[in-house]
This record gives C-alpha cells, structure tokens and sequence, in this order.
C-alpha cells in the first residue's frame, strides 16, 4: 500500500483537490485514472480511502469511501535531540525514530552545540515522508528549537531522562522505563552536555541514564533510546 499525506481532510470530509505536485504523480507516474482507489492521511490519526474522481494532473479530485481512526498508542515519546555537525545524521534520525515511533522531537542547543542552525521545512517534509513510508498515521511533531536553558524553563510531565557520558551514577535507561508512561529523553551534541547542564537537568528531576556500554553518537543514542521505549512496551 501506498501512502499519501494530506493535513487539510477531516473526518467529515467527502471530496478534496490533492495539490500540484501530488496530482502530477498520481497521475503521471503511477497511472491512476478515474475509478482508481488511493489511501491518504492527514496525519492527526485517520486513513483515507478515496477514488479518483477528476484525474487532472494539476488538481485531482478525489472522493472519499471509506474512513479508518489508527488507534494512538497509550504513552507518549519526546525526543529532545541536539543538531549534529554533520545535517545528514540529524535528517537520518528523524527518519528512522518516525518509523520506530515518536510524537514529538525538540532541537535543542547545548553549551558544547556545534550547530545552531536547522532548517525546519526540510525537516518536516523528512517526517511526512517517514511517516507515509512507515504507514503511519501520526504524524510528528517538530518543536521550534530552543536553547537548554529555554527548555528547561518549561514545566515537565511524566517520565523525564537525561542520557550523557559523564562517569556519575546513572542507571539504565531499559531498567528505568515504566509501561504506558509518557516520557521525554534529553540527548546532547557530539560533545555531550557539560557538567553544568547535567547539574540543572538533575535539579529538575531527570534521571540520569545510560544506553549501553559503548559511547554513541548523537543520532544513534537518540534513535537507541526511542526504540528502547517502544520495546519495553510492546512486551
């Protein structure tokens, strides 16, 4: 099956106009013709099914069959994932936590933050297409990115983890998760956080934790820990 995304349907939608670019591969890449069926997403949790109605390259009209809600897991995962020197590794992450699964992701820039630039359009088309790729229906949220101390100025709920490679006592991220818990991971830049970041996430109730016994970089340890929670709830 082929997903597509639209953020416009709503439940009570009957027909709609796909746009421009959509249309143009619908109709003259895959062939799709009046009658032909498509499965289309806004994201927000609802499968489409539509039937080509008016199979136009520049607007195609589509009528809407069938309507399916994909139940929205119990728990809630936030990612909070310093840019990487290197865009690809940071685009790669968001890729791959969108198919494992996460609701939402915050940049994040850290005293040792070599970037501090991001580009949140090309992010969000990397999500859309992770997310239709995967066949999911939710699709996440990408937060404004924010320095360490503007996000910690923010009141938290649930779980609340730090992973960093301080040598202090941290615990294991797989032995600290709970079921069915929202939780929100902070994962720092290739230079880690520094100890003074460290020092304030404790003072707000992040537990210090661990991801294994080998160092990882920025993209894999945030990729790690978005699986571990899936894991551990999926038992």
């Amino acid at each position: 099956m082929q997903l597509f995304y639209n953020p416009d349907i709503t439940e009570s939608t009957s027909q709609f106009l796909l746009p421009k670019e959509e249309s143009k591969h619908i109709i003259k890449v895959l062939r799709k013709s009046t009658g032909d069926s498509l499965q289309i997403t806004n994201g927000k949790g609802w499968i489409f099914t539509a039937t080509i109605t008016i199979p136009d390259i520049k607007n195609c009209l589509v009528t809407v069959t069938e309507r399916l809600q994909q139940p929205k897991r119990h728990y809630a995962v936030h990612l909070v994932v310093a840019p990487t020197k290197m865009n690809d590794r940071y685009e790669w992450f968001l890729e791959k936590v969108t198919e494992i699964g996460v609701d939402s992701i915050t940049p994040i820039i850290c005293d040792h933050s070599e970037r501090k630039i991001i580009k949140p359009e090309r992010f969000e088309k990397i999500l859309q297409s992770a997310m239709k790729q995967s066949l999911n229906c939710y699709l996440p949220k990408l937060n404004k990115m924010v320095s360490f101390k503007e996000f910690m100025a923010q009141n938290f709920e649930g779980d609340l983890f730090i992973a960093h490679c301080e040598e202090t006592d941290r615990k294991s991220l797989k032995q600290k998760l709970r079921l069915q818990k929202d939780t929100t991971i902070l994962i720092g830049p290739e230079g880690d956080f520094s100890v003074k970041e460290i020092e304030i996430a404790l003072s707000n109730k992040f537990i210090p934790v661990t991801l294994g016994k080998t160092r990882l970089r920025t993209e894999t340890a945030a990729i790690v820990a978005c699986h571990s929670v899936a894991f551990v709830n999926e038992i």
